[in-house]
């Protein structure tokens, strides 16, 4: 995205434009296609490569609409409802990590060979936004319990709606919890996925060594850990690689499971 860049952004601003005159024209309430418009802007603005462009492509909707005046109709509180709905879906202190980057259909298929897991293994994806990586990560491993951490409320509540299917060996659906990643405990898991940010790696994979136990798997989409040879790679589809890293240290008596 950045070698095109500022085309995203206009694109982004030229959709939630389209959405606010569909809607205006098929007479929804302003206040619901300002909000409709605000929230699609936003959703295309995470894939954006820097926090300042997310905002950038989230923010230029309403700037634009409060610019050219379409909105006069709109008491000034209406303005609040679209910012209150986004910082709902995605709190601020969210965005030091990675806000909704939905891991691609077939980014994983392999990864059970490289790394296999006994059935019932405890599965972890650390920030699973919408879902897409429990669904993958469940292509790979029927049989493993497989549990997901977000931090949005909303969020967490579609993603459990999405991954309701069942493990083999105990027929309980994927568990889906808001929560911390960076917090959360570990030390019970087989496997944790991430597909984070470059600057989250080097901290992830601290964790991963302080807290999982010997012979674990820390595994990336896309991004290295720095300073750490992998263990195995997987090249998916659209070039995507897949860094996988066998935690060799041992977990403090105390703290083992």
């Amino acid at each position: 995205m950045a070698s095109t860049w500022p085309l995203p952004a206009l694109g982004t601003w030229g959709l939630a434009w389209a959405v606010f005159a569909v809607l205006r024209e098929a007479e929804a309430p302003l206040l619901i296609a300002l909000t409709a418009a605000t929230v699609a802007g936003a959703l295309l603005g995470v894939f954006a490569d820097t926090t300042w462009r997310r905002v950038f492509m989230a923010a230029g909707f309403p700037l634009s609409l409060l610019a050219s005046g379409a909105a006069s109709g709109l008491p000034a509180w209406g303005w609040l409802l679209p910012l209150g709905l986004l910082a709902l879906a995605y709190p601020m202190n969210a965005w030091r990590d990675a806000p909704v980057f939905p891991t691609p259909t077939g980014a994983l298929r392999g990864l059970a060979a490289l790394a296999p897991l006994a059935p019932g293994a405890h599965v972890l994806d650390a920030g699973c936004g919408l879902g897409a990586g429990l669904r993958e990560l469940h292509r790979e491993y029927p049989r493993a319990a497989l549990h997901g951490l977000e931090w949005s409320w909303p969020l967490t509540l579609f993603c459990a709606w999405r991954c309701r299917f069942s493990s083999l060996p105990t027929r309980v659906p994927a568990r889906v919890s808001r929560g911390d990643i960076w917090v959360a405990d570990w030390s019970v898991c087989d496997m944790v996925y991430l597909f984070q940010r470059p600057e989250s790696m080097g901290r992830a994979l601290e964790k991963a060594d302080r807290d999982m136990r010997r012979g674990g798997w820390l595994v990336s989409l896309e991004f290295s850990a720095p300073n750490r040879l992998p263990t195995a790679t997987l090249d998916g589809p659209n070039g995507r690689r897949v860094w996988l890293y066998r935690i060799e240290t041992t977990l403090p008596q105390s703290t083992a499971p």
